[in-house]
């Protein structure tokens, strides 16, 4: 399928609705969330213990990883075994080496080959290939940053996020796994992305955000991979109180709102920040896990930050009731309003270049 999204937002259309819902497609974007950084957790995953396991985008890359540490060095390698390709590391836990279950193969916590029974008489061995190789690994603050296959570096993913809140004490955030979630979406990752990525639903789909945000001072801008929205809050109360020599001075800012593409929702609000990462489960199936890190818990139900499930939930409704109509042989590609869908706009010319 050829995806052709016009450079200008006045005569272009969207993407064809085949992107959302077609198994062969699905299969094709794994290219773009193989070379796109992922937002794993933060340092504090390996407070407790040395090794922590994952599975980078399970249902689309499907890459073991497991973060180790020595002393202050954060590594992450490969959790398969180079023997026969076992999963090496379970679970998390505190440990000297990382060992094999099925065969016995030590590794140290640097990925280094350290023994294998029964292997006296092979040749050539230990050699280079039987250590566990390295992924890429980057942080920002204290969140960690994972490739599959790296083509940039993380700085220049999150450069405009960075440049814009570095004034924000975001190591200090304290995560929160009470206040953390999973949620499962019946619809395509791309279509909750979409959703995402335009404030014109709001006053139609969430009356009490609505209700905190200047709907007509809602501002949006597409810059190098990245979506920033901002959203003004109905006076001062329960805004950033921003730094005299900052860009944003002055303005009543009730929400920071950054997606970097394809995937990360990086929501910033007076009480901390709500880390949003889209799970490509299938075709039609989507995982949405939220990390949330709290600066300031007493301001956590005040403005536009608060009621957050309850905006969960609204969001699913509506994008899951757009999976089912657009399936119909009625509809194929719509238009985008040049105010309003801005975000959308620069999300579908991203996925245009990278597809």
């Amino acid at each position: 399928m050829k995806i052709d999204i016009d450079e200008n937002i006045r005569k272009a259309k969207t993407i064809p609705s085949k992107f959302y819902h077609s198994p062969k497609i699905y299969r094709k974007l794994k290219k773009i969330f193989d070379r796109s950084w992922q937002f794993i957790g933060d340092t504090t995953l390996l407070k407790k213990n040395n090794a922590h396991p994952g599975i980078l985008l399970e249902g689309m890359v499907d890459e073991p990883y497991v973060l180790t540490k020595t002393e202050e060095t954060i590594r992450c390698l490969s959790n398969v075994c180079t023997h026969r390709g076992t999963i090496v590391c379970e679970e998390a836990t505190k440990t000297k080496n990382l060992v094999c279950g099925y065969h016995g193969r030590q590794f140290q916590l640097d990925g280094k080959m350290k023994f294998m029974p029964e292997f006296e008489d092979v040749e050539n061995f230990p050699s280079k290939s039987d250590d566990l190789p390295t992924i890429e690994m980057d942080s920002w603050k204290n969140l960690i940053f994972i490739i599959n296959d790296k083509k940039c570096e993380i700085a220049e993913l999150i450069e405009p996020m960075s440049k814009r809140l570095s004034w924000l004490p975001v190591d200090k955030f304290e995560y929160r796994s009470d206040l953390s979630r999973k949620y499962n979406v019946k619809a395509n990752w791309a279509l909750y992305c979409d959703n995402y990525l335009e404030g014109f639903h709001i006053p139609f789909v969430h009356k009490d955000l609505n209700q905190a945000l200047e709907y007509d001072e809602y501002f949006t801008q597409g810059i190098d991979n990245t979506v920033l929205q901002i959203g003004i809050g109905k006076g001062e109360e329960h805004t950033f109180n921003l730094p005299k020599d900052h860009q944003d001075y002055g303005k009543n800012i009730a929400a920071y709102y950054f997606f970097l593409f394809p995937n990360m929702m990086f929501n910033f609000y007076p009480w901390g920040l709500s880390i949003n990462v889209v799970k490509p489960k299938s075709a039609e199936e989507t995982e949405i896990q939220y990390f949330t890190y709290v600066w300031k818990e007493e301001l956590m139900e005040k403005g536009a930050g608060s009621g957050l499930d309850k905006v969960e939930l609204e969001d699913e409704e509506i994008v899951e009731s757009v999976q089912k109509g657009i399936k119909s042989k009625a509809y194929d590609r719509g238009r985008y309003s040049p105010k309003r869908e801005i975000g959308v706009h620069y999300f579908h010319r991203l996925i245009q270049k990278y597809y």
